[in-house]
Formats: structure tokens, C-alpha cells, sequence
């Protein structure tokens, strides 16, 4: 039988500024900023073009004369608190969930998802694009559990027909599951497991039978638990967490 020679896939080109990112160096849109502004060099030569086409493994990258080179992977785990913004910078100055991170000496880590201001509980971040994008992606259909205080008791016959789900502005708002977790004299804690998430997909589902959310904490996603992670704390998850969200891993 003859030889087959072997031949590897070729490299794919990306944007520059795309490129930036997925080094780890800053988020897409101030690689953008970083590349218009002419504080990037590729190969020595200024590039003011965020999609000039660009091949990590042969380019030397370096902004404001230093080299950029790929960081090592990182994975959080943060216990959001209530009244942060999932974002780096906010046009309207309110504090982001990078006041969480002040002081640690990390790499550019961007959120993986997004939880509202009003939310709370587990959020990751990571600065390894490609876990990011596996995590993300629907067909992946990893569930998210949340614990839910609302403003009334709910009923085993209402229960039911959130759990069949709602049409809202065009938008289909359906749940893997939920269930009643406990009930006082006048609210109650449900648990709504989502597949996949959409805009204030849980508060505007519940909006459609007149239940006001009063809390809202993600407490997990995937088989990954909040568990008891103080309140704005964060911590890196250890390689058997990593391997239970991406088992591609």
C-alpha cells in the first residue's frame, strides 16, 4: 500500500482586532479601538485596519511596542452581586461585575453570558474564546438553573402552564422545567431550569401571568453549582469543573 502523506489543516486568518481577543490581550471592541487609534504593529508595520487579515502563529503582534502573545487559558466562577451590569465599560457609569476583579492579577477574562443588573449568582469568565463559544452555542443545550422569589403563592394549575411556555414580542419563552422550591404566606421560590436563555427571558415569562420576580439567582449551570461562594467573590474552577461543562475537553 502506498504512503498517504499527511497534511495539516491551513491556519485560518482572522481580523485583527478578532485576533487581539482571542490572544487574551483586551475585548474585541477595544482591540478595535487599539487598531484605529495606530497604537497596534503587525510584523513591525502600524495596521489601523481592525480587519486587516491576520495569522496569529507567523504575525508579531505588539500594541504600544510591546509584544502580545497568547496568555494561558483562565476560568471563573463569580457569585454576582445585584446592581452590577455584566460588562466592561457602561455608558451610563454604572458599576460592572469588574469591580469583582479588582485587584487580582489576571488577563483579560470576558463574561460568558450575561446575567441583568437586577440578577445575581453564578457567572463565568473566561479569556479562552473557543470553551466560550462550545458553552454558548445552542445545540450545546446546557441547562441553567435559577432560583426564583416571586410575589404570590403559584399554584399547581399555574405552575403547569408556565411550564408551557409563552409568546412574548416575537420571541418564544419556553422552560426545561420549574417547580415550586418553597412557599411563605404571600410569595413563594420557584426553580426554573432554561435551555436556552433570552433577554429577561424568566422575568418576562413570568410578566405574562401577572408574577412579578422580586429575586432572581442563577444557581447553576450545567452540573456546575454556585454552591457556597460568597456574595462578589470569585475563584478559578479546577480541572474537573472544566471538563464537566466541556466534556469535548
Amino acid at each position: 500500500m502506498p504512503d498517504v502523506k499527511q497534511t495539516s489543516s491551513p491556519e485560518r486568518g482572522h481580523g485583527l482586532a478578532r485576533v487581539l481577543s482571542k490572544l487574551g490581550h483586551c475585548s474585541r471592541s477595544q482591540a478595535e479601538v487599539l487598531v484605529r487609534e495606530g497604537r497596534v504593529t503587525l510584523d513591525g508595520r502600524t495596521v489601523r485596519d481592525p480587519e486587516h487579515r491576520t495569522y496569529p502563529s507567523r504575525a508579531a503582534i505588539a500594541v504600544d511596542g510591546q509584544a502580545v502573545r497568547a496568555q494561558a487559558p483562565v476560568h471563573l466562577m463569580l457569585n454576582k452581586p445585584r446592581g452590577l451590569v455584566t460588562t466592561r465599560d457602561d455608558p451610563e457609569g454604572r458599576e460592572t461585575i469588574y469591580a469583582c476583579l479588582e485587584g487580582l492579577a489576571l488577563p483579560h477574562v470576558s463574561p460568558i453570558g450575561r446575567l441583568d443588573k437586577a440578577s445575581e449568582g453564578l457567572l463565568l469568565l473566561t479569556n479562552d474564546t473557543a470553551f466560550a463559544q462550545r458553552l454558548l452555542d445552542p445545540a450545546s443545550h446546557m441547562p441553567k438553573t435559577y432560583h426564583v422569589q416571586v410575589d404570590r403563592r403559584v399554584g399547581d394549575d399555574l405552575l403547569a402552564r408556565i411550564g408551557e411556555g409563552v409568546e412574548d414580542r416575537g420571541e418564544r419563552l419556553d422552560v426545561r422545567s420549574v417547580r415550586t422550591l418553597r412557599e411563605g404566606a404571600r410569595n413563594a421560590w420557584l426553580e426554573v431550569v432554561l435551555e436556552e436563555g433570552r433577554n429577561r427571558h424568566i422575568r418576562r415569562l413570568l410578566a405574562a401571568f401577572d408574577i412579578e420576580t422580586l429575586r432572581l439567582v442563577r444557581v447553576a449551570i450545567g452540573a456546575l453549582e454556585l454552591g457556597d461562594l460568597a456574595k462578589g467573590a470569585v475563584r478559578p474552577l479546577d480541572p474537573s469543573e472544566i471538563a464537566r461543562l466541556d466534556p469535548s475537553r
